[in-house]
């Protein structure tokens, strides 16, 4: 097993703002990531991955009135780890929840959403990949564009959900584009381990920004932690400002 990146502070904010490699990467923009006529499928791992990883292209896609499918693979309900405050009876029931409001916040058309829920089992997504494969597999047409996390992304859900929305992509013959979301934490701008050469730039405005952020914020069991039993949030400041920056990044 890969010892787990996601530890510490992590790369600060300041080093993505400064660098060179950033400001250079080439735009793209959401109507030519999804074209008329093609759906747009997102597959989070949990239920704050869409807003985290897409918040901005969320908020493209709904105004350029593009169908889209969302599936939540887990309900995030290992998130508060021997927590009493956050048990997973109830975060299983919260979470989804929240990230309903945080759709709602971004202006996406909820009456008219397409959204499945997996039912896979939180930070245990790898042990049924096929499975998940299988099942995104069944929803998807030749034609439909999918967003999900970077098979390397740094946790084992947001790699095992990559990897089976590749292969199901590859089965019918949708789109796939992969989003980094723990990534902007352990990695650096100069990292031979991310594929620089294929990451785009969504550029994103200042009102986009200001809705990702009060999305961000419908998420309130991820920015608590439990103090009582000494843990963090799992959404702590330096999280959010890092996801925050004025554009998004796909992996085309």
């Amino acid at each position: 097993m890969k010892p787990n990146p996601i530890v510490g502070q992590g790369t600060p904010l300041h080093h993505w703002q400064a660098s060179p490699r950033m400001a250079e990467l080439p735009q793209i923009s959401v109507e030519q990531l999804v074209p008329e006529g093609h759906r747009a499928v997102i597959i989070a791992p949990h239920p704050d991955d869409e807003v985290l990883g897409c918040g901005g292209l969320l908020q493209g896609l709904a105004a350029l009135g593009r169908p889209i499918q969302l599936i939540s693979v887990t309900d995030g309900s290992a998130s508060h780890p021997g927590s009493r405050r956050w048990p997973v009876e109830r975060l299983s029931v919260v979470r989804p929840q929240e990230s309903a409001q945080a759709l709602h916040r971004l202006g996406l058309p909820l009456h008219s959403l397409k959204w499945l829920r997996a039912g896979f089992t939180d930070s245990k997504v790898a042990a049924r990949e096929d499975e998940l494969s299988a099942f995104i597999q069944r929803y998807l047409k030749p034609t439909d564009v999918l967003f999900t996390t970077w098979r390397e992304d740094g946790h084992c859900d947001h790699e095992a959900v990559g990897r089976a929305s590749a292969k199901a992509a590859q089965a019918v013959g949708a789109t796939l584009y992969e989003l980094p979301v723990w990534t902007w934490h352990w990695a650096t701008a100069e990292d031979s381990q991310v594929p620089w050469h294929r990451a785009r730039k969504i550029p994103l405005s200042c009102e986009s920004v200001a809705r990702k952020r009060h999305a961000i914020h419908a998420f309130a069991s991820q920015l608590e932690g439990d103090p009582q039993i000494g843990l963090p949030p799992v959404l702590a400041p330096y999280v959010v400002e890092r996801l925050l920056q004025p554009f998004e990044v796909v992996f085309v």
